[in-house]
């Protein structure tokens, strides 16, 4: 059975603050109510929301310009991580997400392993193109070279 919530923040993949979107009964009743990321679609919800709306879109400007910073400074940037290797081309283990975040911050620029997506698993020597979302609206393209340790 779905009900009907205001969203109460941003949610990757239900939409954003403000918009009433469908969700299962129990998912609402267990996960979004008690954490207050939506609430029921009352009239007392929705005036709630417009009181904390203000608040909400200087935050998200304040994130945008903070996002944008951080592209600048990672566009044409590239990373450069050492591996083992097993027969001189596959990798002993593979490159994760926290390997490229953890070689993004030496650069200078704070990355989260959460902002970095991978297409695939990296499990060879290589060049590889990694997407680095930095907010929903900025993404960068990362260079990871991969070379015998």
């Amino acid at each position: 059975m779905a009900i009907e919530v205001l969203l109460m923040q941003d949610m990757d993949n239900l939409g954003n603050a403000g918009t009433v979107v469908r969700v299962a009964d129990g998912y609402a009743r267990n996960y979004l109510f008690p954490r207050n990321l939506a609430a029921p679609v009352t009239e007392a919800a929705r005036r709630r929301f417009e009181k904390i709306r203000a608040e909400l879109e200087t935050k998200r400007a304040k994130l945008l310009s903070e996002a944008k910073k951080k592209g600048a400074a990672l566009k044409d940037a590239s990373v450069t991580l050492r591996a083992k290797t097993t027969d001189g081309e596959t990798l002993f283990g593979s490159i994760s997400a926290q390997d490229i975040a953890h070689a993004i911050c030496a650069l200078g620029t704070d990355v989260d392993k959460s902002m970095v997506h991978l297409g695939h698993v990296i499990k060879a020597l290589g060049t590889y193109d990694v997407v680095i979302k930095l907010h929903p609206d900025v993404n960068e393209t990362v260079k990871v070279w991969v070379v015998q340790e």
